[in-house]
């Protein structure tokens, strides 16, 4: 009989992909015998056949960098039955929800989503979830406090019915309860037309709150720190909305609002910078060993998938394997068909495989279980790995800043312990410590935004974090599930998906362009080489627009001057 931990938590599936490397060596002797003649033949030919030879040449060079990526194509089953009979073995989890405007991301989607991570398969007790409010906005606070209430109610009645959907406004969609099981008690229906009419109640007052923003919000202590907010140009603020203070088993996470310190004159480097000041004051509070970070549309669909994340976080031999877990970003609500590629079908089910054969995906930014030592600078134990480690040659003040808090918390999870303390946490004791953190000046003379915590000088930050943790050795995985871990709003019409294209093709620009360079991190750091064409093939996607364009404009050109830029022979000039 096998014991507990010999027992597999993840499988590597490799996919079958002989009959797409036959035709992809089919045509990459197309591409080569092309280009060949293209430059034999180019003294015969005038602008129009160069100018053919440098788009087929570039055409040639992104179909090589797709073809690697999709070339050894694999996959990961999880085995969480087996990791549930280890529930003790279990480390903490701190959940990061950022949002930073409450006009453009109403606080109802981000409670929804803080809802379905309150809600999840997973000991409650070791988990404790932080939103991110950059707009220190009193109507997400009303809102998040207002729904610490509803939590009471909506937790258990998920893990009462087993409720697969676990975002309230996705699952009350529909006008009448689903089909009951005969297994199921017959209470059901009213529990859920009482959670039904609680959570329609709920959904009022955040929209009356969010119509009258500082007029909606009571005049309480609760809600003293708002009075006098100024968008831009307000203190710290970090309020504990809801603590198991018993560690109560069936009960919900901890909950906790914060909103970091901004000031006119001061740098606050986007989500980056938000991602920051959350890992410290999760540091200071709760220092769980593990963390996960999702963006406020993008709520929990799969109610185990904190348990899927960990069989892949801890179902290898050694750590460096996995370094962190990324899921796909996958959309709902939609336009039929979708029209503007938002669910981007094809990189998903194609090229992650592929990529998941080699180092890993990279970082999308959301849907992340991280490792908490490998963002504050761990790099893997390994004699092949590059060995750059930020402490070994500075003081830790000037690693993580001069909070004796934090100091000891990092110190903590550095040492390689999964362990939280099994002591219960007083969080109110924790709140000037993690003011402190959040504060706008805590990162002067310190390493955050650099060599530990995300990345700053990029607005696709996501990117170059992913790139600085596989530049060390680790490795990442990718979780498939069916129904989708997570799933976000999907962007509802052309301008919209426009603006997030337009942010993507300036960040990879920036990417590619700046100091975090794939080449330079295959050259003097661990990131393998395959890798580093998968990241080329993100980096170089602005640039195609512009060969591509030049292509389709030959015909016209042809045809107007009386030339040709298709290959017929080299009889004529």
């Amino acid at each position: 009989m096998a014991t507990t931990h010999s027992l597999p938590l993840q499988e590597r599936v490799p996919l079958n992909n002989t009959l797409q490397r036959a035709s992809d060596l089919t045509i990459l002797f197309l591409l080569i015998s092309l280009l060949y003649y293209r430059l034999i033949s180019l003294h015969f030919h005038g602008f129009v056949w160069l100018l053919s030879c440098i788009c087929e040449s570039w055409f040639t060079f992104v179909w090589i960098l797709n073809t690697n990526a999709k070339w050894n194509p694999v996959t990961y089953k999880t085995y969480p039955q087996n990791l549930l009979k280890r529930l003790d073995e279990l480390p903490a989890v701190d959940i990061f929800v950022t949002t930073a405007d409450s006009k453009l991301e109403p606080p109802i989607i981000t409670v929804n989503t803080v809802l379905s991570l309150l809600a999840v398969e997973y000991p409650v007790e070791k988990l404790a979830c932080y939103v991110s409010d950059d707009a220190a906005s009193p109507a997400t606070f009303y809102s998040l406090f207002q729904a610490s209430k509803f939590a009471k109610l909506w937790v258990p009645f998920c893990k009462k019915y087993d409720v697969r959907v676990r975002a309230p406004s996705v699952y009350f969609s529909t006008h009448c309860p689903p089909s009951v099981p005969s297994a199921v008690p017959s209470d059901f229906r009213n529990d859920w037309n009482h959670v039904k009419d609680e959570y329609e109640k709920l959904r009022q007052r955040i929209e009356d709150a969010c119509e009258a923003e500082h007029g909606g919000v009571p005049k309480t202590d609760e809600f003293a720190g708002f009075s006098d907010i100024e968008r831009g140009n307000h203190p710290s603020v970090v309020k504990v909305l809801w603590e198991n203070k018993d560690g109560m088993k069936d009960g919900f996470p901890h909950l906790i609002y914060v909103s970091r310190e901004k000031r006119p004159r001061h740098s606050h480097h986007f989500k980056a910078g938000a991602m920051n000041v959350l890992t410290r004051v999760s540091g200071v509070m709760t220092n769980a060993p593990l963390m996960l970070n999702v963006d406020c549309d993008m709520f929990a669909n799969n109610p185990e998938v904190f348990l899927h994340g960990m069989c892949l976080l801890f179902g290898f031999p050694h750590e460096v394997h996995c370094g962190y877990v990324q899921t796909f970003q996958q959309f709902y609500g939609g336009l039929k068909d979708d029209p503007f590629g938002n669910q981007l079908v094809v990189l998903q089910h194609k090229v992650v495989l592929g990529i998941a054969g080699l180092q890993g995906p990279g970082y999308n930014g959301t849907g992340c279980f991280h490792r908490r030592k490998i963002i504050y600078g761990s790099p893997p134990d390994l004699p092949h790995a590059h060995k750059y480690d930020v402490l070994s040659y500075k003081e830790p003040k000037q690693v993580f800043g001069d909070c004796r808090e934090l100091l000891d918390s990092a110190a903590h999870i550095r040492s390689a312990n999964m362990k939280t303390s099994g002591k219960l946490i007083d969080l109110s004791n924790k709140i000037e410590a993690a003011k402190q953190v959040a504060s706008c000046t805590y990162e002067f003379n310190t390493c955050w935004g650099k060599e530990i915590g995300w990345v700053y000088g990029t607005i696709a930050e996501d990117v170059t974090t992913g790139l600085k943790i596989q530049s060390m050795g680790w490795e990442s995985k990718c979780l498939i599930l069916n129904p989708a871990p997570f799933l976000g709003i999907a962007p509802t019409g052309g301008p919209a998906s426009l603006t997030q294209v337009k942010r993507w093709a300036t960040g990879l620009l920036e990417f590619l362009l700046g100091p975090y360079n794939p080449l330079l991190a295959t050259i003097y750091k661990s990131l393998s080489f395959r890798q580093c064409l998968t990241y080329l093939l993100t980096n170089v996607w602005p640039l195609r627009s512009l060969f591509e364009l030049c292509y389709t404009l030959l015909p016209a050109y042809c045809f107007l001057t009386n030339t040709s830029f298709l290959p017929k022979g080299i009889s004529g000039k």
